[in-house]
């Protein structure tokens, strides 16, 4: 919501020590609810889809770890995060250098550190920084004007290039994503927009040619798959199998021949949504989207209920992250996407994002629930 309109909020009745303070202030009570029944459609999910069983407990525990990091958002406090943004981005800009240099390289990219036991993903915790640093910095004055923007490309464009090169394509989108989502709500000039969409036009015929081989490849894949279906088309070939054999209430838990069989390739993480489909049918799959839809829907209303710029720019921010981040799942899935390798949040396997998405819904709630704190 741009920051014109956000200034006609009014205050509750009674100032801060009035009733109408205590009702306004409250914790979000809708966001925790869907969240939840999201976590409970990935756990049966999981249990169906992945080979070994210490892969489910591990994900019980990255909940837990999650659900503790959520808690700790409100025993941080607003004023201290704000403070952190700055650092947090800092250590994450060293983080994805270090992951290119000694990073753990998995399907040919480098997205993993090796942290003891713990396995970190640093592309990740970008998508939180960028969304800490720019709403600080898109709620400023000196945000507008030529600098302004050059600052926000600046803000938005370092980790998006240090992830493009893992290389992580998905994740890196998601990092425009979220910078074009807070552009749109603090208000860009439609001149602006128009400059954005021809630079894109003419960067992307030069960038692709520049991609590494598989990644090209997934891009022929996604304009024909069946050209391929033994080879880069493979993985959404299988995955339309599924999703269309489900049929309209499903085949029943377990009961999948595409997932139990493996015919659906990394479907515990990115190809989730298939095995969802072939067991729980249509009726299931439009149920988990609208858990989404609705879960989308709060944050929106959370972000517009915020009369501080910078508040709504991080609901906001976060808004972009995980609609996007579903959105490509699920269009990649449904043939409607190239394959990025993003992961559904909440029901996909994963310890990172699973603490990260849980960790930003609690920033989310913490920034709406002291939406009026200061006001006199």
């Amino acid at each position: 919501m741009p920051a014109a309109h956000a200034a006609r909020v009014a205050l509750p009745s009674g100032g801060p020590s009035g009733l109408g303070w205590s009702r306004m202030s409250r914790l979000e009570p809708y966001l925790p609810i869907l969240v939840v029944l999201l976590a409970l459609i990935g756990f049966v999910t999981l249990s169906s889809a992945v080979t070994e069983p210490q892969d489910l407990t591990r994900q019980g525990v990255y909940f837990v770890v999650g659900l503790v990091g959520c808690v700790a958002m409100f025993w941080v406090g607003g004023q201290r995060l704000d403070r952190l943004s700055l650092p947090l981005y800092l250590v994450t800009l060293v983080l994805l250098v270090v992951v290119l240099a000694v990073g753990e390289e998995i399907n040919g990219a480098k997205r993993w550190l090796q942290v003891g036991p713990v396995r970190l993903q640093p592309s990740e915790l970008a998508k939180v920084a960028v969304i800490m640093v720019l709403g600080r910095f898109l709620s400023a004055p000196p945000s507008r004007g030529v600098l302004g923007y050059l600052g926000t490309g600046a803000i938005v464009g370092v980790p998006f290039l240090l992830v493009l090169l893992g290389p992580d394509l998905g994740s890196a989108l998601v990092i425009a994503a979220i910078g074009a989502g807070m552009l749109f709500v603090r208000g860009i000039p439609t001149r602006l927009i128009v400059a954005a969409l021809a630079v894109v036009a003419v960067t992307v015929p030069l960038v692709v040619p520049q991609l590494a081989p598989h990644q090209q490849a997934r891009i022929t894949a996604f304009l024909n798959p069946d050209s391929d279906p033994q080879g880069a088309g493979y993985q959404v070939v299988q995955a339309r199998i599924a999703i269309g054999s489900g049929g309209l209430t499903g085949k029943g838990y377990k009961q999948g021949t595409q997932t139990q069989f493996d015919f659906i390739p990394f479907k515990h993480t990115d190809f989730i949504f298939p095995v969802l489909a072939e067991e729980m049918g249509f009726v299931g799959s439009v149920f988990m989207l609208a858990v989404f839809s609705l879960l989308f829907w709060r944050l929106a209303v959370m972000a517009m209920e915020c009369p501080r710029p910078r508040d709504q720019l991080v609901i906001a921010g976060i808004l972009a992250y995980l609609g996007f981040q579903t959105l490509v799942n699920v269009g990649v899935a449904l043939g409607l996407a190239p394959v990025t390798g993003l992961t559904l949040p909440i029901v996909s396997y994963g310890g990172t994002n699973l603490v990260v998405t849980l960790g930003v819904l609690g920033m989310a709630m913490l920034v709406h629930r002291d939406r009026f704190r200061g006001f006199t």
